[in-house]
């Protein structure tokens, strides 16, 4: 398998201080605000993403492997950056801008904040060399009073940098409940590498995806109460299945509503085939999922790592994500945008002996993200996977079991009393 070039552009090290000033910013001209400050960081064309910065204590060094936010690029989005009136702005770059927040102000954000300064990099065509390169790292100033030595001036530690990140892309065929087959995406080329074979225990095989549903009266009745029984399994090219995701807890409406809510979601279990015993399942993960209501209804995964280190087993939050419910979204993994567990326990590759040490704080990041479309849509997942968590082609088949789960959970999550007609049967 050959990835596509990836680059990870990352902004850590955040630190915040203000040389001959209490820490409430009265010299210079600022109200009394609360730490820690807070920061919004721009890149253009892409979603603005927000970080807390830290008050430097003097004695303190800000922690260089601590990243707050990153960006990934392909080499397009670089060059179209780069494309001369492209946004409209001479030089693109990347702005981080420092604000402090008034009391009772959530993260500083609207007007109930102060601007203390602001920090420009500009974007070049070196960015898209596929080596690691530090941009730019250690204290800058900020601020108005920057230019006049006579003031003092706000401070801002940061640390960008660039780093190849190569990625493997795949793609279902068709939506996840027609058994459909997963090719790889190499540029132009699509390479078929894994099938995907759904199944219910219902004999009367319900698509779950489908506004249109066959079977007799007692068995819709039943399935508009619960959803159970769906399995998905992933099936190398000489069939074997090297993966699988089975529903655990079945999805089924709350007291007093009819929707899965959160107090009792429904639950997938992923897994894996036992090494050491033929025909056996190791569990990998769990992924919970539930319906918030809204004006915008979303379903929110929440994905669990598991662990066999302790009696009993232990799980690792690694990612809760919100989608969508009608639009769909973007399902992802990543170890830059969730607070890990203080163990810093890495997501181990499925055919590892259980050494842990692949995902260090250090080698955090990107893991893998999987977009899909909203109920009723043919979805085709479009996943994505971080190469170096992917040592050999189980390992990318276990984050095809965990993608069909999401990918039937925006089904499974749908209103109980939805109105549902009757497919015709074909006749034989």
């Amino acid at each position: 398998m050959d990835p596509q070039p990836f680059i990870r552009l990352s902004i850590g090290s955040l630190s915040l201080r203000i040389p001959g000033a209490s820490s409430n910013g009265t010299k210079l001209g600022l109200q009394s605000f609360d730490s820690p400050a807070v920061c919004e960081i721009r890149l253009q064309g892409f979603p603005v993403q927000t970080a807390l910065v830290p008050i430097a204590a003097p004695e303190v060094t800000p922690d260089l492997h601590n990243v707050a936010s990153s960006f990934y690029l392909e080499e397009s989005d670089i060059k179209t950056m780069l494309k001369p009136g492209c946004f409209y702005k001479a030089h693109p770059c990347l702005e981080i801008s420092v604000f402090f927040a008034k009391k009772g102000s959530h993260c500083g954000v609207g007007a109930n904040r102060q601007q203390i300064g602001t920090y420009k990099l500009i974007v070049s065509p070196e960015w898209c060399q596929s080596k690691s390169r530090v941009l730019s790292s250690g204290w800058v100033g900020i601020g108005k009073g920057r230019q006049d030595s006579e003031k003092s001036v706000a401070e801002l530690h940061l640390r960008v940098k660039l780093d190849p990140d190569p990625r493997y892309v795949f793609q279902f065929e068709d939506k996840t409940s027609l058994s459909p087959q997963i090719v790889q995406i190499q540029k132009a080329m699509q390479q078929p590498i894994f099938s995907c074979k759904f199944s219910q225990e219902r004999s009367s095989q319900l698509d779950p995806t489908c506004n249109y549903w066959s079977g007799d009266k007692s068995t819709i009745d039943a399935e508009r109460r619960e959803r159970k029984g769906w399995k998905v399994s992933i099936h190398d090219l000489s069939g074997s299945a090297v993966a699988a995701a089975f529903i655990t807890t079945p999805f089924v409406p709350s007291s007093g509503c009819d929707w899965v809510a959160k107090s009792n979601p429904g639950a997938w279990l992923i897994v894996r085939p036992d090494a050491c015993m033929t025909e056996s399942w190791q569990p990998w993960g769990k992924l919970e999922a539930w319906r918030e209501r809204g004006i915008s209804d979303t379903v929110c995964c929440r994905f669990h790592l598991l662990s066999e280190e302790q009696d009993g087993g232990s799980n690792f939050l690694m990612s809760e994500i919100n989608i969508n419910a009608e639009k769909g979204g973007e399902f992802f993994i990543d170890t830059d945008k969730h607070i890990r567990p203080a163990t810093n326990t890495p997501i181990p590759s499925p055919q590892s002996s259980g050494d842990f040490a692949g995902l260090s704080p250090v080698g955090g990041g990107f893991v893998m993200s999987c977009k899909i479309q909203g109920e009723g849509k043919r979805s085709k997942p479009l996943v994505q996977l971080a190469q170096r968590h992917v040592t050999c082609v189980e390992d990318a088949a276990i984050f095809m079991a965990l993608a069909a789960a999401v990918d039937l959970s925006i089904s499974a999550c749908k209103p109980f009393r939805r109105k549902m007609r009757f497919c015709k049967r074909q006749k034989e």
